[in-house]
């Protein structure tokens, strides 16, 4: 006699091996416990007069079956049908099967602690709807990135499937993910269709799908509807504190939330036209919903942006970008990306102290927000003289977007304040075959070339690039003091000259025309320029003096005088 001990039905049929009800292995053991009222046993019914074999569908509970009671026995095991024994074998085989195909393909996963949100692809068929897919992407990753414990891939980390049809197994491989949702978004009117999918990569495996009919009016409260209903997917668990910080609303306002969008699509784009463009989206968010702080902050990561690519003087927009990101703060200090804007201010006005203590508040808020670690450490760390750690905070941030071709290429600059050229040209190698179009891949290598004396090296390179942009500024002056180290003095002279005419029309940092000074070895003019520099607030001043190109100039008490004018340690 068996027992299940799920269910503690008895049978008396010892070719079983499994229950007929749950599948659970059976167990040799007495018919019923001393006291305890038994339940009703499952048992198969007559073979079917066609000579078929029964199916689980003639597999009955019934209060007829013989148990075991304290009358006489059951008849002996010899009195059983042959045809039973085979057909419960049968049966058990089933159930086993059963049982395992469905814990392989049913059962629930176990947890998911990465992800990656591809962009939303566009079926609207109008490119002014982009802004709807790109902007639901992006909110769903930040979203998502609030979750503890849950690695989400960056929006840069992302962008570069945008419009391919890429295995989901090699993305997911590729970015060290578990799960991969991918979506489309589509825009009739006033309508949105937005359908979804997530997919647990190392099996292939739908998790879960579903599509959404809304109003565009209901855009802002559907993207929340999204994300919940990944975290429980997910299984994520979630804490008091961390529950209300993954559904922790910005803004009620579902057209200042559009708004926000448009900015976010057009802050993407980088270059001048287009960052202007966002901070007046961002502008209109404001004015719907004065307290939308996530706006605020877009506002500031702009005119901080625009300034470090040399788009708007920092005279012009640090006081803009200070402003906004202060009003963010004032309205939610809990905002990491606030704090991090902040620093990024605070840097700007050379305030180094609080600059760090800003990023570190940052980083406690968001642990696993990759840009920070970056600007914290090519901004500050770097900057300061503590070039290991700024090494070891762009590590972290690789581990976290290690498809980001910008913080693979700014690794160069750790290693090369570091005084490690021979590693910075290995990684800056490394970042220039990832894309030899990306911008800073192709400026750091021309950089790492110059930091080993490979000279002849930087100016192919660059000059190659000026070929297509020929008044780029940070190629004009890497090339510029190739040329000056390596003798071509006319041609650095030559550069100079179009950096100044190039001042005329569009802002160039000073610190630009000092390096080729100093790659000259003409050090009253480049402490000319410096000096410039540091009047009118040059926003790379600070790092330029860090920089391995000035090296030639730091036996000059002129050099550390402007350090200590810039509360920098000497």
């Amino acid at each position: 006699m068996k027992r299940c001990p799920e269910c503690r039905r008895d049978y008396h049929d010892d070719s079983l091996l499994y229950c007929l009800d749950d599948g659970t292995a059976l167990l040799d053991g007495p018919a019923s416990a001393p006291g305890r009222e038994e339940p009703q046993t499952a048992i198969l019914r007559g073979v079917d007069r066609s000579g078929e074999s029964p199916t689980t569908a003639q597999i009955n509970s019934t209060d007829q079956t013989a148990i075991s009671h304290s009358g006489p026995p059951a008849a002996p095991k010899a009195a059983v049908d042959k045809r039973l024994v085979g057909i419960s074998f049968l049966v058990a085989v089933i159930v086993v099967t059963a049982g395992v195909l469905g814990y392989r393909y049913y059962s629930p996963t176990k947890p998911i602690n990465s992800i990656a949100v591809l962009a939303f692809e566009n079926r609207s068929g109008n490119a002014d709807s982009d802004y709807l897919s790109d902007g639901l992407t992006e909110s769903l990753i930040y979203r998502l990135s609030q979750l503890p414990d849950l690695k989400v891939s960056p929006t840069s980390s992302i962008l570069r499937y945008k419009g391919k049809d890429t295995d989901l197994q090699k993305i997911a491989s590729e970015l060290g993910v578990q799960a991969i949702m991918s979506g489309r978004i589509a825009q009739r009117g006033d309508n949105l269709t937005i359908s979804v999918e997530l997919v647990d990569a190392a099996n292939n495996k739908l998790l879960w799908g579903e599509q959404y009919e809304r109003k565009i009016s209901e855009l802002l409260a559907t993207q929340r509807e999204i994300a919940t209903e990944i975290t429980n997917k997910l299984k994520v668990r979630l804490t008091g504190v961390d529950a209300a910080k993954a559904e922790k609303k910005y803004t009620d306002n579902n057209d200042a939330y559009q708004l926000y969008l448009r900015g976010r699509f057009y802050f993407a784009k980088r270059g001048k036209d287009n960052l202007l463009k966002g901070i007046d989206y961002y502008q209109h968010a404001i004015a719907l919903d004065p307290n939308f702080a996530l706006a605020y902050v877009g506002v500031a990561e702009s005119y901080n942006l625009a300034v470090s690519n040399s788009n708007l003087s920092p005279q012009e927009a640090m006081p803009l970008a200070e402003a906004a990101v202060r009003r963010a703060l004032e309205i939610d200090r809990s905002l990491a990306e606030a704090h991090a804007a902040h620093a990024t201010s605070l840097i700007a006005n050379w305030n180094w102290s609080d600059a760090e203590r800003e990023y570190k508040r940052a980083l406690e808020l968001d642990p696993n927000a990759a840009e920070t670690h970056y600007r914290y450490a090519i901004n500050y760390l770097i900057t300061v003289g503590r070039s290991d750690e700024a090494i070891a905070e762009i590590k972290r941030a690789l581990e976290l977007e290690p498809l980001s071709l910008a913080m693979n290429a700014n690794l160069t600059s750790a290693y090369l304040a570091h005084r490690q050229p021979d590693l910075a040209l290995e990684q800056a190698q490394k970042a220039y075959n990832l894309d030899p179009n990306h911008l800073s891949a192709r400026l750091w290598l021309g950089l790492a070339y110059i930091g080993n004396a490979r000279y002849d090296d930087a100016i192919a390179l660059d000059e190659k690039i000026l070929q297509v942009d020929p008044t780029d500024p940070d190629i004009l002056y890497t090339v510029g003091y190739a040329y000056g180290r390596s003798g071509r003095r006319n041609e650095a002279e030559a550069v100079i000259r179009k950096l100044k005419d190039i001042a005329q029309t569009q802002y160039v940092d000073l610190t630009s025309i000092a390096a080729v000074y100093t790659g000259l070895n003409k050090r009253d003019e480049a402490f000319a320029e410096l000096e410039k520099a540091f009047d009118s607030r040059s926003p790379t001043l600070a790092a330029t003096l860090a920089d391995p190109l000035l090296d030639p100039l730091r036996d000059d008490p002129r050099f550390n005088d402007l350090l200590r004018r810039m509360n920098l340690p000497e």
